[in-house]
Formats: C-alpha cells, sequence, structure tokens
C-alpha cells in the first residue's frame, strides 16, 4: 500500500517494505524483451528432448513453471495498467467518483504488487524443485555406466563364454552396482526433502497471496459504501461528498492489516477429516472454524463503520 493514497502523486515505500526487505527478484523476470516470451513453447518442448534421460520430465516442469510466472508477470503489469486507467478516468466525473475510484486504483495496484512479490516468492518453489532435477542429472551417469557393463558381460557371454574379461567386467559391475546404490539413495532422500521444501514454499506463498487478495477485496467493498447510489431527479443537486477522511482511513486501515499479516493470523485453515493428526485435531479445527467465522463477522462490523 501507499502513503499517499493516490495514484496522480508520487508513491513512497511501504511499511512492509521498510520493516522487511523483499525476497531477491525471480530469476524469470524478463530483463531485455519487455513483457512476456515468445519463447514459451519452444523452451516447453525442449526441455523435455535434452539432458540426461532421467531429468527430462523434471527439466519440462520447471520451464512450464518458468513460463507460468512469467505470464503472471504480464498479469502484474497489466493489471497496474488498469488501476492508473481507472483513477484517471475517475479524475473527470463528481468529487465522490473522483475519490473513490483513485482510492480503488490504489487498492488494485497494490494486487500488481503483491503478484510481483508472489512471483519471487513462487519462484523459490521453483529453484528447489530444480535442484531435484540437477540431482537426478548427476545420478544418469551410474545408472548409464551399470547398464553399459552389463550390455557387455552380456555380448561376450554370447559371443565369447571364455573370454577373460568377462570376470573383469563383473568386477567392475559390482562396483558401479555399489556405486548406482548410493547414487540412487542420495536422490531417494535428496527428492522427498527438496519435494516438501518446494511445496511448503509454493503453499506458503499462495496462502499469503490469496489472504491479502481477499483483504484487498474487503477493503474495495467498504469504499464502495460511500459511494452515493441514490437517484436524482434533473435539476436535483446530489449533496456534497464528504468521505475523503473515511476513503483515506480505510486506505490506512488496509494498509495496516497488509503489512501485519502473518501466518499466525491467517483466517482459512485446513479442515481434515484423518481421525488423528498431529497438527489439526478436531478441537483445534472447531475452534479456528469458529474464530474464521467471529473474525468475519467483527471485519464487516469494521467496514461498516469506516464507511
Amino acid at each position: 500500500m501507499h502513503r499517499t493514497y493516490s495514484l496522480r502523486s508520487q508513491r513512497a515505500p511501504t511499511a512492509a517494505q521498510l520493516q522487511s526487505p523483499p525476497p531477491p527478484p525471480s530469476s524469470t523476470k524478463s530483463r531485455f524483451f519487455g513483457k512476456g516470451s515468445l519463447s514459451h513453447n519452444l523452451r516447453k518442448s525442449a526441455a523435455g528432448a535434452m539432458g540426461p534421460e532421467l531429468a527430462r520430465k523434471l527439466a519440462q516442469l520447471v520451464k512450464m513453471e518458468k513460463n507460468l510466472m512469467r505470464s503472471i508477470e504480464i498479469t502484474s503489469g497489466e493489471r497496474k495498467d488498469v488501476a492508473k486507467q481507472l483513477s484517471l478516468w475517475g479524475e473527470g466525473n463528481d468529487d465522490d467518483i473522483s475519490d473513490i475510484t483513485d482510492k480503488l486504483g490504489v487498492l488494485i495496484y497494490e494486487i500488481g504488487e503483491l503478484e510481483d512479490q508472489f512471483i519471487d516468492r513462487y519462484d523459490q518453489y521453483r529453484i528447489t524443485i530444480k535442484s531435484i532435477r540437477d540431482i537426478e542429472g548427476s545420478v544418469q551417469p551410474s545408472r548409464d555406466r551399470k547398464q553399459k557393463i552389463t550390455d557387455q558381460i552380456a555380448y561376450l557371454k554370447y559371443k565369447d563364454p571364455q573370454s577373460p574379461k568377462i570376470n573383469v567386467l563383473e568386477q567392475e559391475l559390482v562396483r558401479a552396482e555399489a556405486e548406482s546404490l548410493v547414487a540412487e539413495a542420495q536422490l531417494s532422500n535428496i527428492t522427498r526433502e527438496k519435494l516438501k521444501t518446494a511445496f511448503n514454499y509454493q503453499f506458503d506463498s499462495i496462502r499469503e497471496h490469496a489472504e491479502k487478495i481477499a483483504l484487498i477485496a474487503g477493503y474495495g467493498k467498504a469504499l464502495l459504501e460511500l459511494l452515493d447510489e441514490s437517484p436524482v431527479t434533473p435539476g436535483e443537486t446530489r449533496p456534497a461528498y464528504d468521505g475523503y477522511e473515511a476513503s483515506k482511513q480505510i486506505i490506512i486501515d488496509a494498509e495496516n492489516a497488509l503489512a501485519s499479516w502473518t501466518f499466525d493470523s491467517a483466517v482459512v485453515r485446513p479442515t481434515l477429516s484423518l481421525a488423528a493428526h498431529d497438527d489439526y485435531d478436531a478441537d483445534d479445527l472447531a475452534e479456528d472454524t469458529e474464530n474464521m467465522h467471529v473474525t468475519e463477522q467483527e471485519w464487516e462490523n469494521d467496514a461498516k463503520v469506516a464507511a
């Protein structure tokens, strides 16, 4: 959110940006060719055709995720443009419409900012998945070596069963199998660890993004309550608009809500049907559900008061 409370003047850093540095910019954001990329389909098709065979499927997933993030980047930029245009259009209207559209533009612009932040956080997931792909690629040579020795032994046993090379190759195969067992075990362990870490990144970023978007939507509806929609007859003068302080306060409240949001204060919590679970037992879920409804009701009441 922005302390200027308007899209028609210079923006100041948000409280959240001042208090906690944002994550590093996503490595997928286009820097040389503007919004988006013309190589989406090429990257997607080429990813599965190149590199070690074991890593090809995951390599394709990583490229598809990169395409997805660039699409979100385009959406973010276009949403900011929409917010600016809304404010620009409203400026020439009556005072109430002018003020409210400008404030709505601030909220919509903030959604675009959140989408930018979402990309940066989501990229942590993609990079972690990418590390699994790299491990898969490093395991492929040990598989290939073991297979090559096995094929050589089978060929010699068919072509020259008395060949002394068979014993040598069998010893090499034992060593290759031992190396392969170590590599496969490492791959299994690292895959599980990285997979869990990666999707924790993804679901945390989705959860934060979704809850903050929901907050903005609620404050946007509170702004709409300031708009006088009662019809007037020809020649009748509409009452003067006096909602400037109220609309500004709604933006301030929205800014504070976004800056203070944490996972501990998240409203939406999963309800699991499992009989027993360390993190989500029945009593906690019932309490969370009840608190969620109470919080929503309190928020609606607060929004009406602010309006």
